[in-house]
């Protein structure tokens, strides 16, 4: 379940900020490039919202990887070329409810400066789960055809979408001159079934002509219709296109050299006078109102429509409206999805597994008998923590209801059958993986498996956390890499990544590896002989110590040791030790109890020095400037366009200043960027000074020339 985020740490919250970039990522390039997603649509805008909740609460830590700076996926390698879109493809925000919807008219209306009594009309359409597609007419000929890829660049299927008959080659005469015709590719329920039924019927029999026995199991099928749709258009061999049953509908237009009318209701009626398909559930509404009753119509129509669907697009209907809202990072302002809740399905589970995490945490997995909800074949349900089984009161053989939306994978709304006499579901007290005791701190619902280094399943996770980008850095080391070397009894801790080098003619060895490839990995592995040691401390995946917390403490402390000293003492009870901890801005009691702990497992100690026997992190030291901030809190806000965030705040550390996530009366200086929103509002009231990044530009520019850099 996901946490509050007024309740997180400004650490915690820069950890999964960094942990849904690379799962958002990941899924991007299943969806737009690979088209074989791994989880619904809803689980995926759950994701995203999630990522958007966080930024909202914490802006100073956008990354430059952020979802909400992408649109889809770059094209992965493709024996289709690429083409680079004149105009970009957006994608859309998503609202989950009719207060948002309402929100979102709203915020028009005040960007527009419309009064309340003002006429502000939107049409709305069924939003079909399909690929996005240019089409591009040049004098009324199609020209090109191509994907939406990352927006910017996507791929050329100008031979494939000769073999859609929904798609003209020929526009009549008197359109303009260059005109692309943006809409969806799709594939029928229906004829979804039926391809996998043939793929099926195919594959039987060639094993039968091959004397080998069938095993449907081995049957690739597609999982969806939008899956089925993007498999059957990108393909480099058109003539296995034209065998798909594909349609098309338009909804949008791209690079035009002129538009034929002044509203979206004129542009997608002179698209259904051309010979294109658009939704048969287009309409135009004069109100808010409207919109809602458009979606409950179309949501109870749903089920019967011949093609998926997973909510309903709304879009201001003047041009002119919609040339003056503009876009934000990769969405028009004037346009937004309306999505539909998750959809529901009664199943059994069968039994309760019990996974640990890199930090620990026990958290069960209950494992259904397969059931398909809206399209997906559903057999996994997070159960959360034992709270939540408890509340649930779930055992395995219980008919439970589940739903897919809110959370990673589904989840459990309710149990059909608790009254039911059957023994309780026991939540373990010592892990399942390596024994050790399994608890949950005071005031907490999660359990966690007290092994730390020692324990197998976190060992792994823990190893990739230690070489990841914001800890160590160290090149070469992907998820496989390290399994690999697990499995063979290489890397059995941190430390042992220091002694692959005594490994060198075994790595040469595995298949897929080469000299440079090897050379290389070792290299990076030697660089690191003298690590930062708040990357280092960062590295070691403590709960609660961030790379933020790590930097502080370092900044106070100095040396490692100093660190693990005051840590141990504040563990046995000195109120001293725990007290020059706490008096470092940021770091509070959990902070103290988490390196506590650490340090307090023989295990965990044994570990740690057998890193430091590998490794020498030079004293921590950071470097400042005399200027006019030293000394002072500084916050940054809104989006900066010269640097990354991480770069801002290391920039503000360097001139001797703090760079703090949130302001308060402490604040000294705000830096505003585009954007700014309720921290410069505060920052106004409480007559704290604002700069905008210019500004701040200029002070560390002053600061340099005055250093002599």
């Amino acid at each position: 379940m996901m946490t509050d985020t007024a309740n997180l740490t400004e650490a915690e919250a820069a950890n999964e900020l960094m942990r849904l970039a690379k799962a958002i990522a990941k899924h991007d390039r299943l969806y737009h490039a690979e088209d074989s997603p791994e989880i619904s649509d809803a689980e995926y805008d759950a994701l995203v919202r999630r990522n958007a909740e966080l930024e909202e609460a914490f802006p100073h830590l956008v990354r430059e990887d952020s979802p909400s700076k992408k649109v889809g996926h770059a094209v992965a390698a493709s024996p289709l070329s690429k083409v680079t879109h004149e105009v970009r493809m957006m994608s859309l925000d998503n609202a989950f409810s009719a207060e948002e919807v309402e929100e979102w008219a709203a915020r028009v209306r005040r960007y527009l400066a419309l009064p309340e009594d003002d006429p502000l009309a939107f049409t709305a359409e069924d939003k079909i789960d399909g690929l996005s597609c240019s089409l591009r007419y040049e004098d009324g000929v199609l020209v090109r055809a191509a994907t939406r890829g990352d927006g910017q660049v996507g791929e050329d299927v100008t031979p494939n979408v000769g073999h859609i008959a929904d798609i003209p080659q020929q526009l009549p005469k008197g359109v303009p001159a260059v005109f692309e015709v943006r809409g969806e590719v799709y594939m029928e329920r229906a004829a979804f079934a039926d391809l996998n039924a043939r793929l099926m019927e195919d594959a039987r029999a060639a094993a039968e002509d091959k004397g080998e026995d069938f095993d449907p199991a081995k049957v690739r099928q597609f999982a969806n219709p939008r899956n089925a749709a993007a498999g059957s258009l990108r393909q480099k061999d058109a003539s296995v296109t034209a065998k798909r049953p594909l349609r098309f509908w338009a909804h949008g237009w791209g690079a035009v050299s002129d538009v034929p009318g002044e509203t979206q209701e004129d542009v997608v009626e002179a698209l259904r006078r051309w010979g294109f398909p658009i939704s048969p559930l287009f309409t135009r509404v004069e109100s808010v109102e409207g919109l809602l009753a458009q979606y409950d119509r179309i949501g109870k129509a749903r089920p019967d429509l011949p093609y998926e669907i997973d909510g309903v697009v709304y879009k201001v209907d003047r041009l002119d409206y919609q040339q003056r809202l503009g876009f934000v990072a990769k969405a028009p302002r004037w346009a937004l999805a309306h999505k539909f809740p998750a959809e529901r399905a009664e199943t059994v589970l069968e039994a309760i597994d019990i996974q640990v995490g890199r930090t620990g945490k026990l958290t069960p997995v209950g494992r259904l008998a397969p059931v398909l909800v809206g399209g997906v074949t559903v057999t996994n349900v997070t159960l959360h923590n034992r709270d939540e089984i408890a509340r649930l009161g779930v055992r395995p053989g219980d008919r439970v209801v589940i739903q897919r939306a809110g959370d990673v994978i589904p989840q459990v709304v309710e149990n059909l059958t608790r009254e039911e006499t059957r023994e309780p579901f026991h939540f373990p007290d010592h892990c399942p993986r390596c024994g050790s005791e399994a608890v949950a701190e005071e005031g907490e619902v999660d359990v966690r498996c007290t092994g730390g280094l020692i324990c197998p399943a976190q060992r792994t996770q823990r190893l990739e956390h230690f070489v990841s980008r914001k800890a160590l850095d160290i090149d070469g080391f992907g998820t496989k890499t390290i399994a690999q070397f697990f499995e063979l009894g290489w890397l059995e801790s941190p430390a042992d990544i220091f002694r692959l080098k005594q490994r060198r003619s075994d790595i040469l060895a595995l298949e897929g590896w080469q000299d440079k490839s090897v050379d290389n990995l070792l290299a990076a592995v030697e660089n690191r002989r003298e690590p930062d040691a708040a990357r280092l401390l960062f590295g070691l995946g403590i709960r609660h110590v961030g790379e933020v917390t790590a930097r502080d403490l370092l900044k106070n402390f100095h040396e490692l040791r100093v660190i693990r000293d005051l840590a141990q003492r504040a563990r046995a009870g000195d109120e001293e030790a725990a007290g020059e901890l706490t008096a470092i801005d940021g770091i509070g009691p959990s902070v103290v109890e988490a390196l506590g702990d650490f340090f307090h497992e023989p295990h965990n100690v044994a570990v740690w020095e057998d890193i430091l026997s590998q490794v020498s992190p030079p004293r921590y030291e950071v470097e400042t400037l005399d200027s006019p901030v030293a000394g002072k809190t500084v916050v940054f806000t809104g989006k900066l366009e010269t640097m990354s965030r991480d770069e801002a705040k290391a920039q503000a550390e360097r001139l001797g200043a703090k760079a703090a996530g949130s302001v308060s009366a402490k604040t000294d200086l705000l830096v505003a960027g585009p954007g700014a929103g309720s921290k410069l509002k505060k920052a106004e009231e409480l007559g704290i000074e604002v700069v905008d990044e210019a500004g701040w530009a200029v002070i560390v520019a002053r600061a340099d020339a005055g250093a002599g850099v």
